[in-house]
């Protein structure tokens, strides 16, 4: 039988070991990376749809574009990391700030949908990746 030995530097893992005690805290950063890229890419595209070819005058009131944010990060039961970037509840006036969303996405009887959530979440894929990757590198570079 074979016998291998391999030889870590000291260094390599106290900087590991570093890691290993940040692990939430270097996540989390990640995570907000790229959440941040997400949510800019939502934010101007439900501004550019927001009133938009309509046959009255637009009664928004900007709520709904204020409503709209990260949610913390949480661990679930499996240990994955997760955020959302949605809109928040509850509505000061009548409604759900997610059932104006929803009609606006995918539109409803005598209003044609304008999509914001679907073309923002295809677009900004790429760049949500790069950034967290980026900020993931940071973190480590600091330790």
């Amino acid at each position: 039988m074979a016998k291998a030995q391999l030889q870590i530097p000291e260094a390599f893992l106290a900087s590991l070991e570093a890691l290993g005690e940040r692990t939430d805290a270097v996540l989390e950063a990640a995570l907000l990376a790229g959440a941040e890229v997400v949510l800019s890419k939502v934010r101007g595209n439900l501004h550019s749809v927001i009133g938009r070819n309509l046959k009255e005058r637009s009664r928004s009131t900007g709520t709904l574009l204020a409503a709209l944010g990260i949610s913390p990060v949480k661990v679930d039961y499996k240990g994955i990391y997760n955020l959302k970037v949605g809109f928040s509840e509850p509505r000061r006036s009548s409604g759900s700030n997610a059932k104006l969303a929803a009609i606006l996405e995918y539109g409803k009887h005598g209003q044609p949908p304008k999509p914001f959530l679907r073309p923002a979440r295809s677009s900004s894929r790429a760049a949500c990746i790069q950034a967290m990757k980026a900020k993931l590198e940071e973190e480590v570079n600091k330790i």
